[in-house]
């Protein structure tokens, strides 16, 4: 017999749209798993889809039965403008690419980058000086974009793009990001294909970004020359299989998706902890006392990582609360039955690490920052998909002990020197776009310590 999730009736031709495709998604999932429960199924346009928030049946899509998972439509969006990198490709093609970039981020090589993380926030620090002492207001969402942007520049490429370059893709990336969640989101395609404005921009935004990434490959191709960066190791990769290497659209696809995943995720995190840190000024206080006692007024490096434990706790809470990668999708390729109920194939699955995150199965107190949460004797009493900020299973994002150390370094250096303090009255929202980022930044002002 049969037995389908529950969910709301809808309406006729459109179905549940309005239910779940509105404004604010965050609100409208949290309120959809409180009034139906763990499972709800929903029908949008014709298409069946299911919101999945128990941590047991996350596990089952994303781990024990993932080859039934693909990331299907949603993802096939992104692939415009990622193309075919390790975020949107399927198969054999992703486990081959997987391969080849495995090495790229194993622990030695990541740490290696330390310094150039330290330096690219040491010259922010030094920028900021006389905007502390004139007691002006900036918004740190922005200065945490291009802090990442010129960090991810220059681990990728080794000298980093130029000044020109920088403000291009900082122009480019946000309208890029958007109008890729409305395609994702738009239940008909016919609008992407029209001659739009809006379509336009994105064509047009696209190019500036693929002749930087070009430019790149193909300087790197002409001097020649072995690079300990991420682009040379890419470049340097051979597939154990068939001694191929990658050729240059994949190297363009593969340095698009560091492009975004290794500065967009990671400055939105650290926008929404000096948000969190602001409104609570008791964990801001044991941050910099553990900051003081460790690193006793020095730049922090990779060997500090282990010791500075509550700066970790403070880094996973504000990703627990705002997941920057804040929904993960999926699509059935064959039916199959989670958590009781039947699930089609064809049909999409969305696992958001908000709603999830905010369980209150699975945690007290959960709208509250609490970075206690993650002491680690307590880490060990959570469920492993209750919290998945980078996603799990095989597609685990390869990226996350960069993303880690890099907010902690960033987040130890800047807290050293200032407090960062909310400007009044400015509001700080989620916009729910492709990642989660302030819809308007964060405007705050520096206080020297």
């Amino acid at each position: 017999m049969t037995r389908d999730a529950p969910g709301p009736a809808g309406l006729p031709l459109f179905g549940n749209l309005f239910d779940f495709g509105g404004g604010d998604r965050l609100t409208s999932m949290v309120r959809l798993r409180q009034q139906y429960g763990d499972i709800v199924r929903l029908r949008i346009m014709g298409r069946t889809l299911h919101i999945v928030s128990h941590p047991d049946d996350i596990k089952y899509v994303l781990q024990d039965n993932n080859r039934n998972y693909v990331k299907g439509r949603a993802l096939g969006k992104a692939k415009v403008f990622l193309g075919e990198g390790l975020l949107t490709s399927e198969g054999e093609l992703w486990r081959r690419q997987r391969r080849l970039a495995q090495p790229a981020f194993h622990r030695q090589h990541i740490e290696r980058f330390a310094a150039t993380m330290t330096d690219a926030t040491a010259d922010l620090l030094q920028r900021w000086e006389p905007l502390a002492k004139a007691g002006q207001p900036i918004n740190v969402a922005d200065q945490m974009m291009r802090l990442t942007l010129d960090i991810v520049s220059r681990t990728l490429f080794s000298t980093g793009l130029t000044a020109a370059e920088i403000d291009s893709v900082a122009a480019a990336m946000p309208f890029i990001l958007r109008e890729t969640d409305r395609r994702i989101r738009a239940p008909l395609e016919i609008r992407e294909h029209l001659p739009l404005p809006s379509n336009r921009r994105f064509q047009t935004n696209l190019r500036t970004l693929d002749a930087i990434v070009y430019r790149i490959i193909a300087d790197r191709r002409r001097l020649g020359g072995d690079r300990d960066d991420l682009l040379g190791l890419l470049m340097a990769a051979r597939d154990e299989e068939t001694g191929a290497a990658m050729d240059d659209k994949q190297l363009r696809d593969e340095a698009m998706t560091i492009f975004l995943a290794g500065h967009e995720t990671t400055a939105n995190n650290l926008a929404w902890t000096w948000t969190l840190l602001s409104q609570h000024p008791d964990g801001r206080r044991r941050l910099q006392a553990e900051l003081d006692q460790v690193l006793r007024g020095r730049t922090p490096d990779a060997a500090d990582m282990p010791r500075l434990i509550y700066t970790r706790m403070v880094l996973d809470e504000s990703l627990r609360l705002y997941p920057p990668a804040w929904a993960i999708a999926r699509q059935t390729t064959m039916p199959d039955q989670v958590g009781g109920y039947d699930i089609p194939a064809n049909s999409g699955i969305i696992m958001s690490s908000y709603v999830v995150h905010r369980h209150p199965a699975f945690w007290c107190n959960a709208e509250a920052f609490d970075p206690e949460r993650f002491a680690p004797e307590r880490i060990k009493t959570q469920h492993r998909y209750a919290y998945f900020p980078f996603g799990g299973g095989p597609r685990l994002c390869i990226g996350n002990s960069f993303a880690l150390m890099e907010s902690a370094l960033i987040l130890a250096m800047i807290s050293q020197r200032y407090d960062l303090n909310l400007w009044e009255g400015h509001p700080v929202v989620p916009e729910t776009a492709f990642t989660l980022r302030p819809l308007q930044g964060v405007m705050v002002t520096l206080h020297v310590r």
